[in-house]
């Protein structure tokens, strides 16, 4: 016979467990920005009169990165794998970008689960 005050508690902790995984998902709204660049040449490194050399730079596989009002994440994960392949439609745009924050060597770091271009209003 199966204790039902057991099966509860294990439920419990299940749900419990995924609640939380899914609480270490946060969003940031920024501009997709090659690395090296957004810090030596700001501001002419961002916008519509950077992009050609930041989507060259994403092609090559440089570091990509998500510039925000007070912060610079550097991305992680997937959207970075095949010289950033899933970045490519998002470089020099402002995005609302889902992931999973972490802090490594002094440096804000975002494992991208996904990315949205921010609609201007008309």
């Amino acid at each position: 016979m199966i204790n039902l005050r057991a099966g509860i508690t294990a439920a419990s902790l299940v749900v419990a467990l995924v609640a939380s995984a899914g609480a270490d998902l946060r969003t940031v709204t920024g501009e997709v920005v090659e690395l090296d660049c957004s810090l030596s040449k700001a501001p002419a490194d961002r916008g519509d009169a950077h992009a050609a050399c930041a989507m060259s730079c994403a092609r090559s596989g440089n570091q990509m990165a998500i510039l925000t009002a007070d912060a610079v994440y550097l991305v992680d994960g997937d959207y970075t794998a095949n010289r950033n392949a899933k970045l490519l439609d998002f470089v020099a745009r402002r995005v609302d970008v889902k992931g999973t924050i972490t802090e490594q060597d002094g440096k804000l770091r975002i494992n991208v689960a996904s990315m949205a271009v921010v609609k201007t209003p008309n």
